[in-house]
């Protein structure tokens, strides 16, 4: 069998939004996925279903594998014929023993690639408001470890030349000996007085930041708690942070916001979380499968052109009736002088990626408007199809009949409530629960075993809705609505949700 190959792959410093493309490209298509400790969950997902995922991480002087392993480990799935990614937080030569392992690979005669990361030194203290450099301040910097080869006969560190007044000093991995370092630095010729940041989590909804100086900052970390992972920042420039920090600064900053809405459709919101600073977590409540009858939902389809209006109340509408096309082997062509409605703008942006541009798309992305602006734009009988969820509220189709519209309604697809056995404990973890519809809130109280429960779970948490329905259906199931957005979408909802957190900034 012909070799395989590995690619050495740095996944930044942990916000799954640094990562690069051709990173991300590498992980879509692995077969074997080995990951660090500092590689984050979101990006570790990107590895298709059928990957085999090796932790072979290392914290603190805890190996899950030791080096020699992971090296030999890499070669023999190399070997098996497999596109192995070594995945490295930050940049893998940047004390990520990278080059090691390239070493490694290239004795062994396999082939490999180097995908470079954005390295924590520079990302931790960017997301912390410090620069590395500013001309008013220091022109250069110096990244350097703070924990040498324990096989070292001595340290090869030059402390004089790292004690220089005129060039920030970046400490990777320094926080068991941080005491040392600092009287290090002063004795080689820095000031006791000279500013130092120590930013734990760098880039993550977890990240923390403390600032002293040379002189008090060791007593400061232990005071505060922080541990490694953290970057060690030693300059003037960490004097620019109370100026130019901001990730840290907005609203929604370090909480854990629980996402209810089907794993298929849940990946976009967590990296909108992400980039507030919020960590997701992910606990879908329901699943979208096909309805009860296909056969009506194809047949509907197939008889098109006999509509003037077809209406898609959802994206998972829209992508049922373009499954349906792709059987046929047909594309949006088929949809031929047949005019298009959408209940909201994600709906239209999803029509728009089929290569579809809605006709209508009312000004609230409710039953009620869709139906008031389609009576608008239709004429007495004709015929409208609409393509919706099988348990969908009546509002729409009866408004249009009412109005004498020929209404057709179609289950394109049905909700069904997920499983998920670490559900109560994911609940207890966040402080924000979004809903994103009714059935997420029904399937949150089934998830919970009731509505006492469900109340109970959601006692002392925010609870945000997508709009009023679903901040109807979460009252009527016992849940105080904190939080209701005004333009229905997830978009909206985060919107939302710093607008009213912000009131208690």
């Amino acid at each position: 069998m012909p070799n395989g190959r590995v690619i050495l792959v740095g996944a930044g410093p942990g916000d799954p939004g640094l990562l690069t493309v051709r990173a991300a490209d590498a992980l879509r298509t692995c077969d074997v996925l080995l990951y660090d400790a500092l590689a984050s969950d979101p990006i570790v997902a990107l590895a298709p279903p059928s990957c085999e995922r090796i932790y072979v991480g290392k914290r603190g002087g805890n190996h899950a594998m030791p080096q020699a392993e992971i090296e030999a480990l890499m070669v023999r799935k190399a070997r098996d014929g497999n596109t192995v990614v070594r995945l490295k937080g930050g940049d893998p030569y940047v004390f990520g023993r990278g080059g090691e392992e390239a070493q490694t690979l290239h004795a062994a005669g396999i082939p490999f690639e180097m995908v470079p990361g954005i390295s924590s030194s520079i990302a931790a203290p960017a997301y912390a408001g410090i620069p590395v450099t500013h001309r008013e301040f220091n022109p250069a910097f110096t990244v350097a470890t703070g924990h040498e080869d324990p096989t070292k006969p001595e340290s090869t560190i030059d402390w004089a030349k790292l004690a220089d007044p005129h060039r920030t000093l970046v400490l990777l991995m320094a926080m068991g000996n941080l005491a040392g370092i600092s009287a290090k630095l002063v004795e080689h010729g820095l000031e006791a007085s000279t500013p130092v940041a120590v930013i734990q989590d760098g880039t993550r909804p977890t990240q923390r930041t403390v600032t002293g100086t040379l002189e008090s900052i060791a007593e400061i970390v232990a005071r505060e708690g922080l541990k490694a992972p953290a970057i060690v920042v030693v300059g003037g420039v960490v004097s620019l942070r109370d100026e130019l920090r901001w990730f840290d600064r907005t609203p929604l900053f370090g909480k854990r916001v629980l996402i209810t809405r089907p794993a298929h459709q849940a990946e976009a919101f967590a990296h909108a979380l992400y980039a507030r600073g919020v960590e997701p977590i992910l606990a879908s409540t329901i699943a979208i499968v096909p309805p009860d009858d296909s056969h009506a939902a194809h047949a509907a389809i197939d008889d098109l052109a006999s509509y003037g209006w077809v209406v898609f109340t959802s994206q998972n509408g829209v992508d049922a009736f373009f499954e349906r096309l792709r059987s046929l082997d047909a594309d949006a062509r088929y949809i031929g002088k047949t005019r298009i409605a959408a209940i909201g703008s994600k709906t239209a942006e999803r029509l728009r990626a089929h290569g579809v541009r809605a006709d209508l798309v009312p000004s609230a992305f409710i039953s009620e408007e869709v139906a008031r602006a389609l009576i608008e734009a239709t004429h007495d009988g004709e015929r409208i199809l609409v393509y919706r969820a099988q348990e969908a509220r009546d509002v729409l189709p009866q408004m249009l009949e009412d109005a004498g519209r020929r209404v057709h309604v179609t289950a394109a697809y049905k909700t069904v409530f997920d499983v998920d056995p670490e559900f109560a404990r994911k609940v207890e973890r966040a402080d924000v629960l979004t809903f994103t519809s009714a059935s997420t809130v029904h399937g949150f109280v089934e998830l919970l075993g009731g509505t006492q429960a469900a109340h109970d779970a959601s006692r002392g948490k925010l609870v945000a809705c997508i709009g009023p329905i679903t901040a109807e259906a979460a009252e009527s199931s016992g849940l105080h609505v904190d939080v209701v957005a005004d333009v229905f979408t997830t978009d909206g909802l985060l919107d939302a949700l710093e607008a009213h957190l912000s009131l208690f900034a």
